[in-house]
């Protein structure tokens, strides 16, 4: 059974056209998980018109969420929010096999089908992507920006080592394992990245499978960090500790 987990938030602009994209490539028992962070626009209502049984919705407050003093930072917040509304979704899944979606991009139509073989171990995998604009005309490779590597301090040092949440897949063993993701960590992707990467493995595919779009309203991006060195280098530590606590309680 395959679960699609996805985070939504004000995203009726581009929403229908994803899922558009998603549905084809999913059984008849297979789910979409749908974490809302109580949109005030069409997006839930988009997503209802569907009338498709694979779709659940869930309801997730973001009023609810405390960022920690240790993460304060005004710029960080969003990411924040939008990994504890992953978090939401991850946690209602049922499938054997994950898929993280974002709200906006749209998936190829051999997505599904190129990267469920490598999903009969326990593995993350990657693929690539193209960055397109909002009509979605290609703009550019994502591995130009965000190049996964193997190995747990590679990727927790390295900068841009970690990978992109929406060109993610594993299997439960590691949703069980990830799940619940630490108050501490700023972006779900990143945690998921280093745990796979020191209790599992990961493979990565080169292929775009993924159409990838930036525009004014996007959370995550490809641009240079908006953080301080000093930031940079504590968040790091702090994430080592994390991952080592989650290891060892865990083994």
């Amino acid at each position: 059974m395959i679960s699609v987990c996805m985070a939504t938030y004000n995203g009726e602009k581009y929403i229908a056209e994803q899922v558009k994209s998603i549905l084809p490539q999913l059984g008849e028992e297979d789910e979409l998980v749908v974490s809302d962070d109580g949109s005030t626009d069409d997006t839930v209502n988009i997503l209802e018109s569907f009338n498709d049984k694979r779709i659940k919705i869930f309801h997730h407050n973001k009023k609810d969420v405390k960022v920690p003093f240790l993460l304060s930072l005004k710029a960080a917040n969003n990411f924040y929010f939008a990994a504890r509304n992953f978090e939401n979704a991850l946690s209602k899944t049922d499938g054997d096999h994950i898929f993280l979606s974002d709200q906006d991009d749209v998936w190829m139509p051999d997505k599904v089908e190129k990267i469920l073989p490598y999903l009969k171990e326990d593995k993350l995998v990657i693929s690539d992507a193209w960055i397109v604009d909002s009509n979605l005309k290609k703009i550019d490779k994502l591995s130009k920006y965000r190049v996964y590597k193997k190995g747990f301090l590679v990727n927790l040092y390295i900068k841009g080592g970690a990978p992109q949440g929406c060109v993610c897949a594993f299997t439960k063993n590691i949703k069980n394992f990830i799940l619940p993701i630490p108050k501490n960590a700023l972006t779900h992707d990143f945690w998921i990245g280093l745990l796979s990467e020191l209790k599992f493995s990961s493979v990565y595919i080169p292929e775009q499978l993924v159409l990838y779009r930036r525009h004014l309203s996007t959370v995550s991006h490809t641009e240079k960090s908006f953080h301080s060195l000093v930031y940079i280098f504590r968040y790091r530590v702090l994430m080592l500790y994390e991952c080592l606590k989650r290891y060892y309680s865990r083994r």
